[in-house]
């Protein structure tokens, strides 16, 4: 079972059927994936969110569906994500998201981020890293809000990264505050 996490204006939940559709038309905008390998098809958009809870099943965390409180909608995916063949640091566990257009600008990615951290620390016990091309600006600012600092960059499936951690520690010690 899915936990739901609710934040101030965002429902973390299960992903629903009805969540395929919206899913595959913001996998196809090419501004949304753009520090992503590529855009992704329908087929491919349904084979992602298998994944996603599959991942949930067999680890008990992932990457929720994001529902926008106020009108209901889809809003994208925030969450964590075991990713075994990361080698830098002592964390396996990438907090992500991927937000439809329409709700960028507006610190929902920071908001969500924020509650996968109190999720990872206070329900399961994981640290984080989030990683991302140099140049992808506003989810840099996203990790920094959340309370990640910079690590180092690298090279990771073929692609210069940067990557951002915290851990239980540093996270107990400066929480940014909510909002």
């Amino acid at each position: 079972m899915i936990p739901e996490v609710e934040t101030e204006r965002l429902l973390l939940r299960a992903w629903r059927e009805s969540d395929l559709d919206p899913y595959a038309r913001m996998c196809a905008d090419p501004e949304v994936m753009r520090y992503l390998p590529r855009m992704l098809n329908r087929e491919q958009s349904e084979e992602q969110v298998a994944g996603f809870v599959r991942h949930w099943e067999e680890r008990g965390f992932g990457l929720w569906a994001v529902e926008h409180r106020a009108t209901g909608a889809f809003a994208g995916f925030i969450g964590l994500l075991r990713q075994e063949d990361w080698s830098e640091g002592e964390h396996k566990t990438e907090m992500g998201w991927r937000l439809e257009r329409s709700f960028w600008g507006r610190g929902l990615a920071t908001e969500g981020a924020r509650a996968s951290l109190r999720y990872a620390f206070e329900d399961v016990d994981l640290g984080g890293i989030s990683i991302t091309l140099p140049e992808n600006a506003a989810s840099r600012r996203v990790m920094e809000k959340a309370g990640l600092t910079l690590r180092g960059e690298t090279s990771w499936k073929g692609y210069g990264v940067v990557w951002y951690a915290t851990d239980r520690r540093e996270w107990e010690a400066g929480e940014p505050p909510a909002g």
